[in-house]
């Protein structure tokens, strides 16, 4: 039966979802010709404007309009012999991964290298993973918001859908407070600073990657605190996103000049140290995550550095425990 228009959000774990991926999810019935059938007869819209080509990106937050559809079943496919079995390995890691746990919600301490969802020959992800932590539910978790595959650290993920709804609207909101750790190379002019720059997407040989553009980007600020320093070389940051743009705190750091160490995407050649035996690796941590629990009340989660951070942290001389509490005040 076809329902009237529905004008819907796009979820976080949806971020960056191609238009027409997005819609086979939602509608698995809808071939692509009737979609793009839809697009040009402007029926579909993003954020009140007509979308016209079927490989739009979506971000999480933005509305889709969806003229009257029949949500019809996709055809079953068989299964792939033992295609979605998890390893025994898989079931510990994933386990031993889990920071929180409650009726509502599970934190996990995603390690650095594994993507969050699938996507174009990612075979591995948390997203496959989350059978493991079902236990005597139906469902599976699900998850509220993403990680880059690079950055460790504190993942979200609800245990129903209720609390999907409630943890996607405070998403959306300032009612999430976010603190990551990373290394720069170098070390900023300020000890603490507010950085207001607008980001938009740039397709490229090696991919999708942001960039600054004062006249078309997305408006994006990140917030900044020098912890500790290496000399000239290197400084520890607490970093903070107040706005949620893919790749943010790694462009912001590269255009004041002091990229994170091992993000060669953005910083090239000079985010590498030279001298020492550092890992090659992204070091930029999901430190703490602070929100507004689904059961009521205000939650708090912190993870432990990774070990390649770690190994940085002695090289460099920098002491764990020495850290300030997270989520310092807004600057103006």
């Amino acid at each position: 039966m076809s329902g009237g228009v529905q004008i819907l959000t796009v979820a976080p774990e949806d971020d960056g979802l191609r238009l027409d991926k997005w819609f086979k999810k939602h509608y698995p019935g809808l071939s692509f010709g009737r979609l793009q059938k839809l697009l040009r007869t402007g029926q579909v819209r993003v954020e009140g404007k007509k979308a016209k080509e079927a490989a739009l990106r979506l971000e999480a937050g933005q509305s889709v309009r969806v003229p009257p559809l029949e949500r019809e079943k996709a055809p079953v496919k068989p299964a792939k012999k033992d295609a979605s079995r998890l390893s025994a390995e898989d079931v510990a890691a994933i386990r031993e991964w889990v920071l929180h746990q409650d009726d509502h919600v599970i934190i996990l301490n995603k390690p650095a290298g594994l993507a969050v969802q699938g996507g174009s020959g990612t075979k591995k992800h948390i997203d496959g993973m989350l059978e493991a932590l079902k236990g005597n539910r139906a469902d599976k978790p699900r998850l509220v918001h993403r990680l880059d595959k690079d950055t460790s650290g504190v993942l979200v993920l609800a245990r129903s859908q209720k609390a999907a709804q409630a943890l996607t609207a405070a998403f959306r909101t300032k009612a999430v407070r976010k603190a990551y750790w990373a290394v720069v190379v170098g070390v900023p002019e300020r000890t603490e600073g507010r950085i207001d720059l607008p980001l938009a997407k740039r397709p490229g040989k090696a991919g999708e990657r942001m960039d600054i553009d004062e006249f078309s980007g997305k408006r994006a600020v990140s917030q900044f605190r020098v912890i500790d320093q290496a000399g000239q070389r290197a400084a520890w940051l607490e970093l903070e996103p107040v706005t949620g743009r893919t790749h943010q705190l790694r462009v912001h750091m590269q255009a004041i000049g002091t990229p994170i160490l091992g993000d060669g995407k953005y910083g090239g050649q000079g985010a590498f140290l030279p001298g020492g035996d550092l890992a090659k690796q992204l070091h930029l941590h999901a430190r703490a995550i602070r929100f507004p629990h689904p059961g009521g009340g205000t939650l708090e989660v912190t993870a432990p550095l990774p070990d390649h951070m770690k190994t940085t942290w002695a090289y460099l001389g920098f002491d764990e425990a020495a850290a300030p509490a997270p989520f310092f005040e807004d600057l103006p």
